[in-house]
């Protein structure tokens, strides 16, 4: 089964006070350490950029994005070729998973899922609360994961759910609400997202820890 990635890209960077993903990481942008990975796990890659940018990454197909990530992700679907049968959707803004990690996700779909994500153990207490700011229960965490990127899909059903134009604040959501089957692998406490300036320097220290592993 072929496998494409769509690495999304396209956003403005707004809390992080600019085009987080042209930042420097290790010499590198942050948009140039989130390709690493697909490039060395996928068959084809495509990187959604912003409308207006002027850069690329090289030897790396480009697309436009839309408004809203769901429209990025369209976009860059677009762009894949009809014989890719895995998609796996990635946030440049998490430019620290790895080869293994891809690797996982793309196996929960060949295992025969509809798609595939990351999750990794909530250590927080969470509540659910009301318009009012009071506590109404709290949700038990056993039952509870935080989700990353990369996610992976059947090239199929995610062409599918995304055909009506929903929006989701990731692409599990779009397939779970078309009644998609998603499972949930391992992910990686090192892959968290680059959202604001303090994000940038942990990632450094990631980064410094991995040059120094055996």
């Amino acid at each position: 089964m072929l496998v494409g990635a769509v690495v999304v890209a396209a956003g403005s960077g707004a809390r992080f006070g600019g085009p987080k993903q042209l930042c420097e990481l290790g010499g590198r942008r942050i948009v140039d350490h989130a390709v690493d990975a697909a490039r060395a796990t996928c068959d084809a890659v495509v990187v959604v950029v912003p409308p207006d940018a002027d850069w690329t990454v090289p030897g790396i197909d480009t697309v436009a994005g839309g408004a809203t990530r769901s429209a990025s992700v369209r976009a860059g679907l677009a762009a894949l070729g009809p014989e890719i049968e895995i998609v796996v959707v990635h946030d440049a803004a998490r430019p620290l998973a790895d080869e293994a990690l891809f690797d996982r996700v793309i196996a929960g779909v060949r295992g025969g899922a509809d798609g595939a994500v990351p999750g990794v153990p909530i250590a927080d207490t969470v509540k659910q609360v009301n318009a009012e700011g009071m506590v109404v229960g709290t949700v038990p965490r056993d039952e509870l994961v935080a989700v990353q990127t990369p996610q992976a899909f059947r090239a199929d059903v995610l062409r599918a759910a995304h055909a009506a134009q929903p929006e989701g604040t990731d692409d599990a959501a779009v397939v779970e609400g078309s009644g998609g089957r998603v499972v949930v692998v391992a992910g990686a406490a090192d892959n968290f997202k680059i959202t604001e300036p303090a994000d940038l320097d942990r990632a450094v220290e990631v980064l410094a820890r991995r040059s120094v592993a055996p």
